[in-house]
């Protein structure tokens, strides 16, 4: 079945407006726009043009805040998210330049998992510039995963997934983390929420963090449940707890014990434990899609049980 992004007259109106928006970059396309990811929620196209090429992408509905986050992260942190080239916030499209090689591409070739280190502490700084901007995050439409909203979420996803009684007699124990966790006094903020290596890209250097689509208002440290537990923690060879995290861990709260030095080392490491544990069911509550029970279910049993 043809995708609202596959159907002709969509296509044309966004290719209209990408040349336009090169025509004022000053740039020329110089070949046909390719549309390479096709998904329900989304899609992004490929621009050949005499600048190198560009990216556009459209999301649906639910997502299409990600435009004006994006617009706001590369404003504050600009070396860490590339700036938008061109967006239009209400229809939620982003026109960008290229960010270089995924992550992915990059580990297999140089056998070393150790570029994860700058992401993760670009990914904790990225965050603390945030703190003081929820409020701004949730008019946007960024999605609020609050530890006060969270407990909510999940009974009601498991009332929309008509879940198997196990998982629902975890409910009680999402509303003890979250008020453990909460003692650690650690500020909630943006959280990307699906830090994985597809999302991480290498230009000149440099680590830049993309896809902010899953963003949410959350935890910081629920980032880490995707991250270590979900992608690193899997090693070069993909086989489960291969490799030693702990130097990923330290370089990710590195930053969080700058600015929180009231909390010891075992304070934050402890508060991370809490929250990859945690932070599953706010990716499950978060990224559930209607109509694919599978990943959804992972993730709870990554909650319930600590393994997929």
């Amino acid at each position: 079945m043809t995708t609202l992004w596959q159907d002709p007259g969509w296509l044309a109106g966004a290719h209209a407006w990408i040349d336009e928006q090169a025509t004022r970059l000053g740039v020329e396309r110089t070949g046909a726009i390719e549309q390479p990811h096709v998904v329900r929620w989304s899609t992004v196209l490929k621009v050949p043009t005499s600048a190198g090429p560009l990216w556009f992408k459209a999301n649906h509905d639910a997502l299409r805040h990600e435009a004006a986050l994006v617009s706001r992260l590369s404003a504050r942190v600009p070396e860490r998210v590339p700036p938008l080239l061109a967006a239009d916030l209400e229809l939620g499209w982003m026109l960008m330049a290229d960010a270089g090689e995924r992550l992915r591409a990059v580990i297999p070739e140089e056998r070393s998992l150790d570029r994860w280190l700058d992401a993760l502490e670009a990914t904790a700084r990225i965050q603390l510039a945030f703190e003081d901007a929820v409020d701004d995050l949730l008019a946007l439409g960024v999605p609020d995963m609050r530890m006060t909203t969270l407990a909510a979420g999940y009974a009601r996803l498991m009332d929309e997934i008509e879940a198997e009684q196990r998982f629902r007699d975890a409910l009680p124990r999402v509303t003890e983390l979250c008020e453990e966790l909460g003692t650690y006094g650690i500020r909630e903020t943006i959280q990307h929420d699906d830090l994985h290596d597809g999302q991480v890209f290498v230009l000149d250097g440099r680590h830049l963090i993309m896809d902010w689509g899953d963003a949410c208002v959350s935890h910081p440290f629920f980032t880490l449940s995707v991250a270590i537990e979900g992608v690193i923690s899997w090693g070069l060879d993909d086989v489960e707890d291969s490799v030693d995290v702990a130097p990923f861990l330290a370089a990710y709260l590195a930053p969080y014990a700058e600015r929180y030095p009231q909390l010891s080392p075992v304070d934050l490491f402890e508060a991370s434990r809490v929250a990859m544990r945690l932070g599953w069911a706010c990716r499950a509550v978060n990224g559930h899609v209607a109509d694919d029970l599978d990943p959804t279910l992972a993730r709870l049993r990554m909650f319930v049980d600590g393994r997929a």
